[in-house]
């Protein structure tokens, strides 16, 4: 199905001594400097129901793909509830430091924020708390945007979530009491999954009494109040934590569902705007608010919406949900559903405007007796709709509601001024460290036993330095640790760096961080140099502007080529073997020119000829050959006769070599051709290079001779010995030739 490339507005009405058109509350009409996404280029001025109307039209034709169909849509409402909040364009909204949950906390969750209970790395780098990974709440990384499903799967049940072994046991060690919180709520989620909603709201009650503090046990709660029926209460739980909470995305998404499971469609497309308003990644909303699309957007009721508003339709108005006794309850303890405005504002929008509010109000939030561990007093600011007002777009103006209720320490209530924060209630116990539980044993590399630098951690909970899992997984595809495979994540080649990790290194350890660092500029400048302790490849022979593709498979030579890449050189040695001294006395240095992995490890490594040397002193250094060198030149011929002489040759032997090449059978040309490319062309200046005319390197690799033979017209440093040397080489195979 196709959609207008513009974003819809909104038809809400504007707010007192507001212009009213969500372009002016959003700054204007912008320009951006940006692509922008689907959905971005808003139309000041327009309305939704006219866009959704026109663009939406020709499904009248026919049924709907599918509610995946309607990801457009659903982003430019989204985008149009975030511009009428005054949130802007940006992603950013909703993190842990605006939502309060102690930014300053060492160990906190990426997807909501809490305390990183079980904590889980993801390949991305970012880590999570399990709770957020079972529970599917998102499929990209919240700060990288990374997809946090398996490659090809569609749920993180495929591969199991393995905990952070060094991070779990910091959590273990550092917060005791936040940890046993965590078992509590595994526990608790193992009642719910079995269905024993009533022994799980006896367990997270008492557990309540016990520690009132704890807003996840208010969710808990609610998921045990909505599993036994009992909606209103469930909603209770939920608006204290959004009270608390106001930027906690997921808790908006529990308390739509709550509103969608008794009725209350309207009202729960609101909350789950909100809830993707503060995190747009937030799947299980987007796929709420997609089926609720589809199913208003159906053929049959589409065409109803032409005719009337297509939030007026009876398909999509509240149901009735009566609560026994209460429906006479009094309009004075009535509460609307409070959703906090997330831009500073006190007022928030309603998208459907033809819910019945009075019936919402009264069923879910009108209330007697408070919970006592709440001491929060529910005071209703908003009169009870008449029915001539049902069809009207209203806002919601909350002044004094639960949000707004701070509970003193002598019990008593009373309400915030405007903008004042509670900081106090916002502080979590996890935000600080005693300096006696920092110890630098805890951060070390299994295998190196030293600091961790770089530090990685493969799918099954284990954490190493960067370089040491590499050199590891050259040998054998398998933790280093625990045996399991790790075929899937060395294919990948994903060595993602632990980020929390490297932050607490960098925060608690920054003196033996620096240490460290300083011993691996050295490292890496001792393989950084290209005259001392050189790499060697021991294989075949290579000469100068020749390619040398090679296929490596080794566990020293992979260590070779990958030090060579990550120090910027890019170069090392190419030596024939020798039985004497292990390689030969005069070799050419590789540069690499691409590398292509393979899933196993292996690589195929595309290089080409540079600079010629001659061996001055041969070492090791973890497992290949080093050597300290020196590099070759051509002497260059002064005199005016002796280079006249020499290029008389020079052109002799060119000529003789293309004439040797041009005879060749078509197969081996083609064959030539294929694997080194054409013969270089002659060069004017024979002296420019310092290694002669390319030709006569290209001809050399190409000739089949001795490796022995070559490597004596590698070494020499003389070009006309040189060209003696090929012209006889040329002059016995063209004998052979013409028998």
């Amino acid at each position: 199905m196709a959609f207008s490339p513009v974003a819809v507005g909104s038809e809400m009405s504007p707010e007192p001594g507001g212009s009213g058109t969500p372009g002016e509350e959003a700054g204007g009409a912008r320009e951006l400097l940006l692509p922008p996404r689907p959905g971005e280029r808003l139309v000041p001025g327009s309305r939704l129901k006219e866009v959704v109307g026109a663009s939406l039209a020709p499904l009248c034709l026919g049924p709907l793909a599918g509610p995946q169909h309607l990801g457009t849509l659903v982003e430019c409402l989204v985008l149009n509830y975030r511009l009428r909040q005054g949130l802007g364009w940006g992603r950013g909204h909703g993190t842990s430091a605006e939502s309060g949950v102690a930014a300053e906390g060492p160990l906190r969750c990426c997807g909501c924020g809490r305390f990183l209970g079980e904590p889980v790395t993801v390949p991305c780098g970012h880590t999570y708390c399990r709770r957020c990974l079972r529970r599917e709440l998102r499929a990209r990384c919240r700060r990288c945007r990374d997809w946090l499903l398996p490659a090809g799967g569609t749920s993180t049940a495929a591969a199991p979530l393995r905990t952070s072994v060094i991070l779990n046991r910091l959590a273990e060690k550092w917060f005791p009491g936040e940890c046993e919180r965590v078992r509590t709520g595994r526990r608790l989620e193992e009642l719910l999954s079995q269905g024993r909603f009533r022994e799980a709201l006896g367990a997270a009650s008492q557990a309540l009494r016990a520690d009132s503090s704890d807003l996840m046990l208010r969710i808990y709660r609610a998921e045990s109040y909505v599993g036994l029926q009992e909606h209103k209460t469930a909603i209770e739980d939920l608006n204290f934590v959004i009270s608390k909470m106001p930027y906690w995305p997921e808790v908006y998404f529990w308390k739509a569902k709550v509103l969608q499971d008794s009725g209350f469609v309207g009202d729960a497309l609101q909350l789950f705007l909100q809830c993707l308003a503060l995190d747009e990644d937030f799947l299980p909303a987007k796929l709420e608010v997609e089926r609720t699309l589809c199913d208003v957007l159906s053929p049959e009721k589409l065409r109803e919406s032409l005719k009337e508003p297509a939030w007026n339709l009876p398909h999509i108005r509240n149901k009735p949900f009566i609560l026994g006794s209460e429906v006479t309850e009094s309009s004075s303890n009535l509460e609307l559903c409070p959703e906090q405005s997330l831009g500073g504002s006190d007022v928030v929008e309603p998208v459907s405007g033809s819910l019945n509010r009075a019936q919402s109000a009264h069923a879910l939030n009108s209330t007697k007796n408070l919970a006592k561990e709440d001491g929060l007093k529910r005071v209703s600011s908003e009169p009870l709709l008449s029915g001539e007002e049902k069809g009207a777009l209203l806002k919601r103006k909350l002044s004094l509601s639960e949000q707004d209720t701070v509970v003193c320490e002598d019990g008593r209530n009373k309400h915030k001024k405007q903008g004042e924060s509670t900081k106090r209630d916002l502080t979590l116990a996890f935000g600080t460290i005693p300096e006696d539980l920092i110890d630098v044993s805890d951060f070390e590399c299994s295998l190196c036993m030293r600091l961790l630098f770089e530090p990685v951690t493969t799918p099954c909970g284990h954490t190493f330095c960067k370089g040491c899992l590499q050199r590891c997984l050259d040998h054998s595809p398998q933790c280093p640790l625990c045996k399991e495979s790790l075929k899937e994540y060395l294919a990948n080649r994903k060595y993602s760096i632990t980020e929390l990790l490297e932050e607490l290194i960098m925060k608690y350890l920054s003196d033996e961080l620096y240490e460290r660092k300083r011993i691996h500029a050295e490292e890496t400048a001792e393989h950084s140099n290209l005259t001392k302790n050189v790499p060697m490849f021991v294989c075949t022979m290579a000469y100068p502007t020749v390619p040398c593709p090679l296929h490596v498979f080794e566990p020293r030579y992979r260590l070779m080529i990958r030090r060579s890449m990550e120090t910027g050189t890019k170069q090392f040695g190419m030596c024939i073997s020798d039985s004497q001294n292990g390689f030969a006395d005069h070799g050419c240095m590789l540069q690499i020119r691409n590398v292509h992995f393979l899933p196993d490890g292996r690589s195929v490594v595309d290089t080409v000829g540079g600079k010629r040397f001659r061996v001055l002193r041969r070492g090791m250094k973890d497992g290949y050959c080093t050597a300290d060198i020196e590099y070759l030149e051509d002497v260059k011929v002064a005199d005016e006769e002796e280079l006249k002489k020499l290029r008389e040759l020079h052109n002799f032997v060119y000529n003789q070599a293309c004439s040797w090449f041009q005879n060749l059978r078509n197969k081996f040309r083609t064959q030539i051709l294929q694997h080194f490319g054409p013969m270089p062309d002659r060069e004017e200046n024979i002296q420019a290079m310092p290694n002669g005319p390319a030709w006569c390197w290209w001809l050399l690799a190409v000739l089949p001779v001795d490796p022995r033979y070559q490597l004596s017209v590698l070494s020499m440093m003389s070009l006309k010995d040189r060209l003696i040397k090929i012209q006889h080489i040329l002059t016995y195979f063209s004998r052979d030739q013409s028998k």
